[in-house]
């Protein structure tokens, strides 16, 4: 069964690629011009770690850290 844990292991390579693999599909197409692509590199990247820092901030690592903060006091 796959759980929370598995999903968003999995998500971050994929969320880090998929800048890089929509700036290919654009310049493999022809519609874009590196110009336009170029900005979409980074893209991927940025939202593997917004949503690593997400996961951090509101995920059952931060439910945790606050039962064990309430049970503390």
């Amino acid at each position: 069964m796959l759980e929370r844990a598995d999903a968003v292991l999995a998500a971050i390579p994929m969320l880090a690629l998929s800048g890089l693999v929509l700036r290919t599909a654009i310049a493999a197409t022809g519609i874009g011009t590196g110009l336009l692509a170029a900005p979409l590199a980074p893209a991927g990247p940025v939202a593997a770690l917004a949503f690593v820092f997400r996961e951090l901030l509101t995920g059952p690592v931060a439910e945790r850290a606050e039962r064990v903060d309430d049970e503390a006091t």
